[in-house]
């Protein structure tokens, strides 16, 4: 079943005629990702390589039945093209853009919440999501994603960090490994979708048998998943935390990858999954060779 996309997914562009969107829009499409339209504002009744373009969302949906959104436009710009396709009813929004001021995320989080609680909002600052051989939104390379069997074993991964994402996408596929879903929910303090809310998920999807969770430094979201993990997930887990290095109140490369006052240490975090019943890695490949037994256990 996959989660959150799947191949009946209709997918718009918003920022399709800039150069980032045109360029993973066209790469999503030509995975087989259903790419309905784009969106920008002025250029409507132009098209992007047959892709047809609207001056607003509310037309693409109109015209063309979109449910689901990918955001590729500045950080200026990024809130409003974010609130604007859920005005215009879009279920999932995926917004790649990176820099957007964290008081910018955090009124539109919670502008959605409010307004808007049947739009979901992936990001931003992440790779996307991508259902392997179904749907693909966002920037991850769909060759390097083992499309999932029909009986399984399948992995479910959830990620903070976009580059580990694409790691765990391939080790899984070295190992013959097919995934259900990849989400990044990326690393910026004001997620739209978070751990919990894709472990839930995961739980919950027949395709999914087993999941890898990636996590970071910073914050306490993988803490909040332990403790999530370990009143209600039954599928067995691997995990990996990257910054176990890192110096504390540096900041290291994610917005949200800050240790501040004792708190959201690597090590901690590794307690807390190990704790809940998780395999944890000290490196990705170590990681991903956990899974590889844990998949070798359910086959």
């Amino acid at each position: 079943m996959a989660i959150f996309v799947n191949e009946n997914t209709k997918v718009v562009v918003q920022g399709l005629t800039g150069g980032q969107g045109r360029y993973h829009g066209l790469r999503n499409r030509d995975y087989g990702t259903n790419v309905v339209g784009g969106v920008t504002p002025g250029k409507g009744g132009q098209d992007v390589d047959g892709i047809p373009v609207f001056d607003s969302v509310t037309e693409a949906v109109e015209a063309t039945g979109a449910d689901a959104s990918f955001v590729a436009v500045p950080p200026k710009f990024a809130s409003g093209a974010i609130l604007e396709a859920a005005e215009a009813g879009i279920a999932f929004v995926v917004c790649i853009t990176e820099g957007i001021p964290a008081q910018d995320e955090a009124m539109t989080y919670n502008v959605l919440v409010r307004n808007h609680p049947g739009t979901r909002l992936l990001g931003p600052n992440c790779p996307g999501v991508i259902s392997p051989g179904k749907c693909n939104i966002g920037i991850t390379a769909g060759e390097i994603a083992q499309n999932p069997t029909a009986d399984g074993p399948n992995v479910g991964i959830v990620s903070r960090s976009g580059t580990l994402t694409y790691q765990a996408l391939y080790e899984l596929k070295q190992a013959g490994i097919g995934v259900s879903t990849c989400v990044g929910i990326g690393g910026d303090p004001v997620p739209g979708t978070n751990f919990i809310d894709c472990l839930e998920r995961f739980q919950s999807d027949p395709e999914t048998h087993a999941i890898m969770m990636i996590g970071e430094i910073g914050g306490s979201a993988e803490e909040e998943a332990a403790a999530f993990i370990d009143a209600n997930v039954t599928k067995p887990m691997a995990a990996y935390i990257a910054g176990v290095t890192a110096p504390p109140g540096k900041k290291m490369g994610h917005a949200g990858a800050i240790v501040s006052g004792g708190k959201g240490t690597a090590q901690g975090k590794m307690l807390a999954l190990s704790e809940a019943g998780v395999k944890v890695g000290v490196n990705p490949t170590e990681a991903g060779e956990l899974m590889t037994e844990i998949i070798r256990e359910l086959s």
